[in-house]
């Protein structure tokens, strides 16, 4: 009977890559994802990238495309270096233009670090490579889809999807972007905005996110047509990445690029914050109770960068909200999954 407990535990706390949710009786259907994310201004976007491609190893989800706000080639680089490294580089990347935050940051430089002659992570872009637009990538990915179907996680600024929203149609589809998006995506999750503010006296908090680009941010509460929920600034406060995982559990192979992220952003040993993994677990997995969810209403940001939050049936949005129990089990699912090695390559 022991044996049978262990078991058991082992499957719901950390499945193996091979170990699908599809091998369950239940009908599963992998999460169709896009990425759009600020890589390079925090290592958390790196650590959520490479849950995702646990997630996907896993049967999961489905990593469609990843854009990018921050406005560095490197940014790209550093993006398609991950994907190669968990052996997905197939996987269109697009990188902003005329973006927020054009320095090179902390640790994208790793995209162009070189092993003797030869990259260390190889990619496409540390050559200069031409990069594709983020919105023509956008339209691409979501005019591929079937109606319905794609899940959106934004964890950097809007700009990305609101130039989205306000495109023309072309060649990927006769739709404008709005109706695009309307016609093809399901739900849009964003790591953005503070909500503690909701449920207190507590007033003018601003989130970088929000306040690196709000005019964007604006277009996008404004005009989404389809529900948000946001993961605020002190959900992933709350729960801290441990560096011991950092130390402990990638040393799989001599080089790993999130953990040498990690290291270059802030050395070692530091907790960082889980910002950016928060919405990607609640994307693939919404129904594990991994967070608690407000009432529907509405998020409006002001002139100054602030997000308000009107409770209201009739809106589209909502916001997480976490417990004691809930952090817990949220640190576990983060570290399990984004040091999940790489699944081994086919011969």
């Amino acid at each position: 009977m022991k044996a049978l407990f262990r078991a058991i535990g082992a499957i719901v706390v950390c499945l193996s890559p091979r170990e699908t949710l599809a091998e369950f009786s239940y009908e599963y259907k992998p999460v169709k994802v896009i990425f759009d994310t600020d890589m390079g201004n925090d290592v958390d976007d790196a650590l959520a990238l490479a849950m995702i491609h646990a997630l996907q190893s896993r049967g999961e989800c489905e990593l469609l495309a990843v854009t990018i706000t921050k406005d560095h080639p490197l940014a790209a680089a550093f993006v398609d270096g991950v994907n190669r490294f968990y052996g997905r580089g197939e996987i269109p990347v697009g990188l902003v233009h005329s973006g927020p935050t054009p320095d090179v940051g902390k640790f994208i430089q790793l995209a162009s670090a070189l092993d003797g002659e030869e990259l260390r992570f190889p990619n496409r872009y540390a050559s200069g490579d031409l990069i594709p637009d983020a919105k023509n990538v956008l339209r691409g990915a979501l005019a591929n889809e079937t109606d319905g179907s794609v899940v959106v996680i934004q964890v950097g600024f809007s700009t990305n999807l609101a130039r989205l929203l306000e495109s023309p149609a072309d060649a990927h589809s006769p739709l404008n972007g709005r109706d695009l998006v309307a016609q093809k995506v399901k739900q849009l999750y964003v790591m953005a905005g503070h909500f503690e503010q909701a449920n207190s006296q507590q007033e003018g908090i601003k989130e970088y996110n929000v306040v690196k680009d709000i005019s964007s941010t604006q277009k996008l509460v404004e005009n989404w047509p389809t529900p948000i929920d946001f993961s605020g600034f002190e959900i992933g406060r709350d729960i801290e990445y441990p560096a011991e995982s950092i130390e402990l559990d990638y040393g799989y192979l001599k080089h790993h690029p999130v953990a040498e992220a990690y290291r270059l952003y802030m050395p070692s040993p530091h907790n960082r914050p889980t910002w950016d993994l928060t919405p990607v677990l609640q994307a693939v997995r919404p129904t594990r109770g991994y967070f608690g969810i407000s009432p529907q209403g509405r998020v409006s940001v002001d002139n100054e960068g602030v997000t308000h939050f009107e409770e209201g049936k009739q809106g589209l949005h909502r916001y997480f909200t976490v417990t004691p129990e809930q952090i817990v089990r949220a640190k576990e699912a983060f570290v399990c999954l984004a040091s999940q090695p790489p699944e081994p390559v086919k011969q």
